[in-house]
């Protein structure tokens, strides 16, 4: 499992893999991240050759021919796995795979409504058949066909049935993985509003991540903030469960100490939700319409733990506890189940 820790942000240049010659593409990383050196900038140049026998020409049904890939060993289509199956591939280029026309109209309709510009889409790849989705034929720099086989291949799906477009998109701005060396003043331009921010304690499973990401736009929270051991939020399941989801929040990755300048920088109050049982030290409140009213004008961390292990000794030690009202006799909810629920209790101006 890959660690959101590992996502840095950092800035890479657009490539266009459509002609028959050896083409040359150049990543140009932002001057914050380097290998070697904080000062300096470096380039990778990585050459894909294009033999004849990998492609083949069509018409696009407008009297234009264009290029589709057909083998799955085309540079290109190894580039588009390595960017799905390894985090630190994605950190290097500062690039991520979204399937699914679906998730990627979700991202581009959220940039419309509040006009963001730090989405950025480096690469549309389409089935060779399909069509250009509306709106989007404007926003990809480059344009690729693929076969289904290739397709098939770069989503890591069996069936191309809703996978007519991949897009190759630059990871956020609205994505920070901050270190050590942050001052403890900038935690201000961290998010927008800190009225209710999602923090995550070890969540590992990237379907239950992607679950709450989604929860927590559909909700109106402000943000997410990663805390040591949470999955990589643009690992592939994750994107799949939250449907762009990653894109439509800022998310903040960091350490215990990180999330205490926040918390004492805007006065939050700690809730985590917890499971009400024998043996606790602490008393745990219910979370109830009258409980969450209280805090409607108090701005929040609401913490989740892990599937396994659930909340660290730190979270126990430093938050409220909460527990959700069960007539069942199952001991708790699955970690996404539940914070749906406190995210829509506890949602802004939910009454």
């Amino acid at each position: 499992m890959q660690c959101s820790a590992n996502v840095v942000h950092c800035a890479c240049s657009t490539f266009s893999p459509q002609t028959l010659s050896t083409k040359t593409f150049s990543f140009q990383f932002h001057p914050t991240f380097n290998l070697t050196s904080q000062n300096q900038q470096q380039q990778h140049k990585i050459t894909y050759p294009q033999p004849p026998e990998q492609r083949r020409t069509c018409s696009d049904g407008y009297g234009n021919s264009k290029k589709v890939i057909t083998s799955v060993s085309n540079p290109f289509v190894k580039h588009c796995l390595k960017l799905r199956n390894s985090s630190s591939y994605r950190r290097s280029h500062g690039s991520v795979l979204v399937v699914g026309s679906t998730p990627i109209r979700e991202i581009y309709r959220f940039q419309d409504s509040f006009q963001d510009e730090n989405i950025t889409m480096e690469c549309l790849i389409l089935l060779d058949k399909a069509e250009i989705s509306s709106g989007l034929d404007k926003s990809a720099a480059s344009i690729v066909h693929a076969s289904p086989t290739v397709m098939k291949k770069i989503s890591g799906l069996q069936s191309t049935d809703s996978t007519d477009a991949i897009a190759i998109m630059k990871i956020p701005a609205s994505f920070l993985n901050v270190d050590d060396h942050q001052k403890k003043e900038d935690c201000k331009k961290w998010f927008l509003s800190t009225h209710r921010i999602l923090v995550l304690d070890g969540i590992q499973d990237p379907g239950n991540l992607g679950t709450l990401l989604r929860s927590a736009v559909a909700f109106r929270w402000d943000g997410v903030f990663l805390l040591p051991g949470s999955c990589d939020p643009f690992n592939e399941k994750a994107l799949r469960a939250s449907r762009g989801a990653s894109f439509q929040l800022p998310i903040v990755s960091g350490s215990w100490s990180h999330l205490d300048s926040l918390i004492e920088e805007f006065q939050m109050k700690l809730l985590a939700g917890h499971p009400e049982h024998e043996g606790l030290v602490k008393p745990v409140s219910l979370l109830s319409p009258g409980f969450c009213y209280s805090l409607l004008d108090t701005p929040l961390c609401l913490v989740l733990g892990s599937e396994g292990s659930g909340l660290s000794e730190k979270s126990l030690q430093a938050c409220e506890l909460v527990s959700i009202a069960m007539a069942g006799e199952y001991e708790s909810l699955n970690v996404s189940v539940a914070g749906g629920i406190f995210l829509y209790m506890l949602q802004p101006n939910n009454t």
